[in-house]
């Protein structure tokens, strides 16, 4: 299965928690966190990995606690998350069979509650790049690149 490094100016393996990596990266394979720590170390213990840089702050993907955005049909508003950095929503928003099936189709998570989002070796690779300014720079869902800018 292929390998790619997801390398950041700095990596945030929870937006709660205090560790932060400067220079860190997220080793995908499949639709899982194979390992994390800094790109240096990746790219040595995994050689032949495709290696992704990115401008920006690399963390978990976003659990979209309100209405999705709008637009004029499921898919595009299912997307307008992805572009947000969001791979997850909450059920009382994706509140009609064609939402539902929408974010089905595009590995989107739609959840009873908020969870914590955390980068774990092991866990779906769900991830977000944002910029200094805030705005999603790149979203991966489930291991796939999903949202670029």
């Amino acid at each position: 299965m292929a390998l790619t490094i997801h390398a950041a100016d700095e990596l945030r393996p929870s937006w709660d928690g205090p560790e932060v990596v400067a220079g860190g990266a997220v080793v995908v394979e499949g639709d899982r966190v194979a390992a994390t720590g800094s790109v240096a170390e990746l790219v040595e213990q995994f050689p032949g990995a495709r290696v992704r840089r990115w401008r920006g702050v690399l963390g978990p993907a976003l659990v979209h606690g309100g209405p999705l955005p709008d637009a004029p049909t499921p898919r595009e508003r299912v997307h307008g998350l992805l572009k947000l950095g969001a791979v997850a929503c909450l059920a009382e928003y994706a509140d009609t069979p064609e939402l539902r099936a929408a974010a089905g189709r595009n590995d989107v998570a739609v959840l009873p509650r908020v969870r914590v989002a955390t980068i774990v070796a092991g866990g779906r690779a769900d991830l977000a790049v944002f910029a200094a300014g805030g705005g999603c720079v790149a979203t991966v869902c489930g291991g796939r690149l999903v949202h670029r800018r």
